[in-house]
């Protein structure tokens, strides 16, 4: 999300009015509260990106969905593997979200929750990883 951007700031929190609560949602220990910010601030643009491209309510409620759970894997990950504590949320986030999919979560969810949440990965890892040159980066669907 462009620093500045009222509209964009105002668009988003009335989409998804609970996006900044989703690093205490996430949080172990105080501790987590940087880093959950961290990948909050990661996801935000791909999900504007979503609301500007007008995808539909649904759509965007299931990717937004997806997205906290990502996010929420990523910090209970960190607390099972004490090396990742030292990674940069970029790298972990890298790490975590690939071409074909982001974090198992399942049998914790169902084998359709676990497709839907590698759906919205890959178009994470598109946003992510689209080219420098493009100039209209888009959180494909």
């Amino acid at each position: 999300m462009s620093a500045g951007s009222a509209g964009d700031a105002a668009l988003l929190a009335k989409a998804g009015p609970d996006l900044d609560d989703w690093p205490l949602r996430w949080c172990y220990v105080d501790a987590d509260l940087a880093p959950g910010r961290a990948i909050i601030a990661v996801f935000k643009p791909c999900l504007l990106d979503l609301l500007h491209r007008k995808v539909s309510k649904t759509t965007f409620n299931r990717d937004r969905l997806n997205l906290w759970q990502a996010g929420g894997a990523m910090i209970q990950c960190r607390h099972g593997d004490p090396a990742l504590m030292r990674w940069s949320i970029d790298t972990l986030i890298r790490d975590m979200i690939e071409e074909d999919g982001g974090p198992l979560l399942w049998p914790r969810i169902s084998e359709s929750e676990q497709k839907a949440l590698d759906a919205t990965c890959r178009k994470l890892y598109r946003f992510l990883n689209r080219p420098a040159t493009s100039k209209s980066p888009k959180c494909t669907h």
